[in-house]
């Protein structure tokens, strides 16, 4: 496999009909970043691009202005993909944007499957934006609304201006209860940052890992910062909400997240063939996988991610002198036999 940090980023964003895509969108096609994006959205005169904005066309990829490049998806990803590895001069990134109604799975899934496609990018980050007024009767009432929040590694929460403190704390709340582990920006008008959402290095977990949610410990009664090998998840309330210090906590009925770590190291000739398998088997119910892992007797920290059945990895980099060796692992997903996979982490331990 080659260099991690070779391949071109991939962002996936995704978002609800109406959230505020096409504003973010529109930025990045115009807005003076100097950087080279190419844009791969599904139809093309859904996003109303300026046509001053656009310098040459052929039949499916614009040229803009500011150096960027949009596409449209006519069918086949995996063909645009290629036709964008060949095209002359690197891109900084590529963003890939689904339509409003559709799981983000299949998506995501083409930079694990195709081999080409492989060889050159890698999934950055699934980016999500939300609509803080509406979000949370599309949670009610809409599957893919929550499973876009639950593949989410960077979520933008829009329109903030349009609700009350009240509300805005409720819908982060039931955020919270779906998906404890993205990066989470309130804006108006899509005004976030673009290194906020676009080269994160999502691959590099410690992002997201490092700020463990507070609220996954509630009621636990223990303090893991000084306790390293025990586990926590919380997929086990069934309560719509309890309060906590004067804040309401959802856990989703649907959707778990789970989180496992051991600062002792795992033995890679156990752990792949566990994963592999429970992917396999459990894959359906897993959304989102992803760690970091310290092996027995190897200086580089290996990091995966996985989408469904399908899973990445590579060695990363070598670990520091001062950082403690410590593996890391965290699954969403739907009705997730817990106790299984605390069972089968706890296995791949050396001992």
């Amino acid at each position: 496999m080659s260099e991690t940090s070779q391949k071109i980023p991939v962002t996936v964003l995704t978002g609800y009909l109406g959230a505020g895509k096409t504003t973010l969108l529109n930025r990045i096609l115009s807005e003076n970043h100097g950087k080279k994006y190419a844009v791969i959205v599904n139809e093309f005169g859904e996003i109303g691009i300026d046509n001053d904005l656009i310098i040459g066309a052929d039949e499916e990829v614009f040229e803009m202005n500011n150096g960027c490049v949009c596409c449209t998806v006519r069918g086949d990803l995996v063909r645009i993909m290629e036709g964008l590895m060949k095209r002359k001069g690197k891109f900084d990134a590529i963003i890939v944007e689904t339509t409003g109604l559709a799981d983000p799975a299949p998506v995501a899934q083409t930079f694990f499957v195709d081999e080409d496609v492989q060889k050159h990018a890698r999934l950055d980050a699934v980016v999500t934006v939300a609509d803080a007024k509406w979000l949370s009767d599309r949670l009610k009432d809409a599957p893919e609304a929550k499973n876009q929040i639950a593949f989410a590694d960077v979520i933008v929460l829009n329109k903030t201006d349009l609700v009350s403190k009240a509300e805005l704390a409720e819908v982060e709340a039931r955020i919270r209860g779906i998906n404890p582990y993205a990066k989470l920006h309130r804006t108006e008008r899509c005004a976030v940052a673009l290194s906020d959402v676009l080269e994160r290095g999502a691959f590099d977990l410690d992002r997201i890992l490092e700020i463990e949610p507070e609220f996954l410990d509630v009621g636990d009664g223990h303090d893991h910062h000084h306790d390293h090998d025990h586990h926590h998840g919380h997929g086990h309330h069934h309560d719509h909400s309890h309060s906590h210090g004067g804040l309401k906590h959802y856990h989703d009925e649907d959707m778990q997240s789970l989180s496992l770590r051991t600062s002792k190291p795992l033995d890679p000739t156990k752990f792949m063939p566990w994963l592999q398998n429970l992917v396999a088997t459990e894959g359906q119910k897993i959304l989102r996988s992803k760690g970091i892992l310290a092996f027995t007797d190897d200086d580089d920290r290996y990091v995966f991610q996985g989408v469904h059945m399908m899973l990445e990895g590579d060695h990363q980099r070598k670990w520091k002198a001062d950082e403690a060796r410590e593996s890391r692992v965290v699954f969403i997903g739907r009705e997730l036999p817990e106790q299984a996979i605390r069972d089968g982490f706890e296995s791949c331990i050396t001992t």
